[in-house]
């Protein structure tokens, strides 16, 4: 049995200018820094063994916070872009709540949450799912298997596409499902790969789309 701990990153400044971000690659706010100091000290009864976050500051900065509060400073860590946030496209920058007001609620549910809604220039969740769960699957789950504690530092969506994979949630499942900043899952795997029991920890309760 193996832990496989996934955590969105801690609030970042277009976060709290309330844009969305996507590919931008913005610093955490001294709110995100907290964030990840209060998440990392939930984690102190869980020996790790390596870790993974996309290739954004925002996810590597909290994934350094938290190995610097559990004082693994030395842990194997991987950066890749497979697991970066969603490219969102012609709307990356914008105002959330401005957009809304511009397109309606409907078009804004539609671009913000769903499946496989198109945007221009950018991807939809279902293009971030095949490009995050193959690399869980060749990377990650390996580690697990191994019996290996892993810890991913990622992004809203990311993780969304992840946890959909992981979970097997539907469409309508994956479209209400969202992570605080510096929310914690924490998954124990059994030596199959498959999921055997499921934690949430996190002092922070903002749910702030655009990571």
């Amino acid at each position: 049995m193996s832990y496989l701990i996934i955590i969105r990153h801690g609030k970042s400044e277009w976060n709290a200018l309330g844009l969305w971000t996507g590919w931008k690659d913005v610093s955490l706010i001294k709110e995100g820094q907290e964030e990840a100091k209060r998440t990392g000290m939930q984690l102190q009864n869980i020996s790790i063994h390596k870790a993974y976050s996309s290739n954004l500051k925002r996810a590597k900065e909290t994934l350094e916070i938290i190995k610097n509060t559990l004082k693994i400073t030395d842990l194997p860590t991987i950066a890749d872009q497979s697991l970066n946030e969603r490219n969102y496209g012609i709307f990356t920058g914008k105002n959330k709540w401005q957009v809304k007001t511009e397109v309606g609620e409907i078009e804004f549910k539609k671009i913000r949450r769903s499946w496989n809604y198109p945007i221009s220039e950018g991807e939809t969740l279902e293009d971030v799912y095949q490009r995050v769960v193959p690399y869980y699957e060749n990377n990650i789950q390996p580690d697990l298997k191994n019996g290996n504690n892993v810890i991913v530092v990622a992004h809203g969506n990311s993780l969304r596409a992840l946890i959909k994979y992981l979970e097997n949630l539907n469409e309508d499942e994956i479209f209400n499902l969202e992570m605080g900043t510096a929310e914690a899952y924490i998954y124990q795997i059994d030596k199959s790969g498959q999921i055997s029991s499921k934690e949430i920890r996190s002092e922070n309760k903002e749910k702030v789309d655009g990571s």
